[in-house]
């Protein structure tokens, strides 16, 4: 299987060379090459990336968001049969062959992650492989019982949290951070939905559609990799994240969930924002939270109502925010 390694960036200076550094390890086993794709950064991370020769870099004049970028990058990296799709805060601990022997082994494999390590090498359980979200779990998310009763039995079983770590298991949806994309899975589905922008539930919708269309994902423990977390939404200001994240979501469920999955989940999220958005008056001693307030119960209302309706466009999302920039909310 001839593979290659994307990595998107964002202002990634202080993250994209130890990444790259560690796939040219294993350069010899990325014969349709290596490539970065640079959604407008405004640090020296293009800069960082030209030195190394080795690495082809396309840098856009226009942030595509992750999904965007993600498409740009199988299109250019046409003779790859399998795609390395990396987060620039990844950095490899085994060799992508270890990944694609799950592709290569099962034909029915669409997409493969392996286990993502904190800089302490802890697993991180939880995010690296889940289960797709039912209502259920969305509304737990949202009302925030997840993080009060993280042990709860949604929340084990949307996070995978009963995962035997030493098995390799199907039916679960591996993180986008570090994901081996089959090129005929990507095709058969249309690649990756690019209103999700700039990022969140694009891997999530991915994977779902990829299972709609008879592909398997599969969790493949021999293969590992460090993954600091968070660089993707760093420099996404508390408004931002809260807008981003709620849309992803409500988009997620618009396009995948029944009328009555759709309305529960919507219904939670114009009850159970209103805690976030008054601690985020309280934090900025601004009203800028109300108006992010209404923002979002207009959209959960249009997609309850609607089983057409698409989330918010990027241009909602990020032309308009409400600037209230602090603490992350997600």
């Amino acid at each position: 299987m001839k593979l290659a390694a994307l990595i998107i960036t964002h202002n990634s200076e202080g993250c994209v060379r130890p990444c790259l550094e560690s796939c040219l390890r294993y350069e010899e086993q990325f014969p349709a090459g290596i490539l970065v794709i640079d959604n407008v950064s405004s640090d020296e991370t293009c800069s960082a990336v030209r030195a190394f020769p080795s690495v082809q870099l396309i840098a856009n004049a226009v942030n595509r968001g992750f999904a965007g970028a993600v498409n740009q990058g199988f299109h250019a990296l046409s003779d790859a049969d399998a795609v390395l799709i990396l987060n620039p805060d990844v950095q490899l601990d085994s060799p992508p062959s270890a990944l694609a022997q799950a592709l290569e082994s099962n034909p029915n494999a669409g997409a493969a992650g392996g286990i993502l390590l904190d800089p302490s090498g802890l697993p991180q359980q939880g995010f690296f492989v889940r289960r797709l979200p039912a209502p259920s779990a969305l509304c737990f998310e949202i009302l925030g019982i997840n993080r009060l009763w993280p042990s709860n039995p949604v929340n084990r079983r949307y996070r995978a949290l009963d995962l035997p770590l030493h098995r390799p298991a199907t039916g679960l949806q591996p993180a986008g951070a570090c994901l081996l994309v089959r090129r005929s899975a990507w095709l058969s589905v249309n690649g990756f939905d690019e209103s999700f922008h700039p990022v969140w539930f694009e891997d999530v919708d991915f994977v779902a559609r990829l299972h709609a269309a008879g592909w398997q994902s599969w969790f493949w423990p021999a293969f590992r990799a460090f993954h600091a977390g968070g660089h993707s939404v760093a420099g996404l200001d508390w408004a931002e994240r809260q807008q981003n994240w709620y849309s992803g979501l409500l988009g997620y469920v618009s396009k995948h969930f029944q009328t009555l999955g759709r309305v529960v989940v919507c219904l939670s999220l114009i009850f159970g924002v209103v805690p976030r958005i008054v601690a985020g008056m309280i934090w900025k001693r601004s009203l800028g939270p109300l108006s992010l307030y209404g923002r979002l119960v207009r959209l959960a209302l249009r997609t309850a109502l609607s089983s057409t309706v698409r989330f918010a466009r990027p241009e909602e999302n990020l032309r308009r925010p409400v600037r209230a920039s602090g603490r992350p909310g997600i």
